[in-house]
């Protein structure tokens, strides 16, 4: 399963909490980019820019082809930042039914309060929020199999969670 959703609607917070919760492995697309990069040069704007060479170079496949062969498949995985729709159709692909997406939203004033310690000011945030790289991260909320509003609280995205994973008898898999 994956998540999409705009720099702060809580993504990793989610992934992190199935993979605690009900035992997913975690996959992070910034962490296959990272390892492509040389050593030392992976702060966030670097890899936010090299994200988007690799979009544009036509590379997108390769980087999925990565995270694809990393995961251990036989285990259930959670993966977290996809932000092309090259992503869910790979990912699609190779889990067939099985992949499922989320796509979180929040609006960017409650997305800035969450990564104050990130940006100095509302105008930054939005400058990164408008980088190259996640221009394509919204056509991917007409993919996503559940759409979750996280404007509230972690439990509360917890709890909408928790409810997702029922529905799907996914708490079977414990």
């Amino acid at each position: 399963m994956g998540f999409a959703g705009r720099t702060g609607a809580g993504k990793t917070s989610a992934a992190r909490y199935l993979s605690s919760q009900f035992g997913f492995q975690y996959a992070r697309y910034s962490h296959f980019l990272r390892e492509w990069l040389p050593a030392g040069s992976a702060d966030r704007d670097r890899l936010r820019s090299f994200g988007w060479e690799v979009m544009v170079g036509g590379r997108q496949a390769e980087l999925n082809a990565r995270l694809i062969a990393g995961l251990d498949r036989s285990r259930s995985a959670v993966i977290d930042g996809l932000r092309h729709s090259i992503d869910f159709d790979s990912l699609s692909n190779t889990f067939g039914a099985s992949f499922r997406m989320i796509f979180l939203e929040a609006r960017p004033e409650i997305r800035f309060e969450r990564l104050r310690s990130r940006f100095s000011d509302y105008e930054a945030s939005e400058t990164a929020d408008s980088a190259p790289v996640e221009t394509y991260v919204d056509g991917l909320k007409a993919l996503a199999s559940s759409i979750i509003s996280n404007e509230e609280s972690l439990e509360s995205l917890y709890q909408q969670l928790d409810a997702w994973a029922a529905a799907c008898g996914i708490g079977d898999l414990k």
